[in-house]
Order: C-alpha cells, then sequence, then structure tokens
C-alpha cells in the first residue's frame, strides 16, 4: 500500500521535509516512488510547495496521506499566497 508522507532531509537541528509517495512499510528517508513537494518549517512563514495535480493522481491510485501531509494539504487549499506547483 503506498503512503503520501513526510521525508525527512537538511542538516542536523534544520530540518526540512520531502513530500513523498513511498511504500507504507519502507523507513521514513528510504526509497521513495515520487517527491511530491517540500516543506521547509524553519521559514517564517513555513515554505510549503506542493504539486496538487500529482497528489491527486496518487489518491485516485489508493495511496493515503498521513495526517501530517492531510493537514498541509489544507493548509494549502486554505490560503491563496502558498505555491501549489
Amino acid at each position: 500500500m503506498l503512503r503520501i508522507r513526510l521525508a525527512r532531509s537538511g542538516a542536523k537541528k534544520q530540518p526540512s521535509y520531502r513530500v513523498v509517495v513511498i511504500e507504507r512499510e519502507r523507513a521514513r528517508d528510504g526509497r521513495f516512488v515520487e517527491i511530491l513537494g517540500h516543506y521547509n518549517p524553519r521559514r517564517d512563514p513555513p515554505e510549503i510547495a506542493i504539486k496538487r495535480d500529482r497528489v491527486e493522481y496518487w489518491m485516485s491510485r489508493g495511496a493515503q496521506p498521513s495526517e501530517t501531509v492531510r493537514s498541509l494539504l489544507k493548509r494549502t487549499a486554505a490560503q491563496p499566497g502558498v505555491s501549489t506547483d
């Protein structure tokens, strides 16, 4: 089963995250199927860029978003200034 979730990247104590499609059983930073965007919580305001068309494609194929990704998707839909490439 596929999940849409965050994979950590960035330096020590300076996290940034990729929004990826990955098999449910794989490790957090394991091999992923596709990168759908990124999230940088260290910016003010936090930087969120998600490819909505690709998210919809993978969800139509049965991928389930994690709770965190679901909240990021809601946040990007509510804010018109946020990039959703």
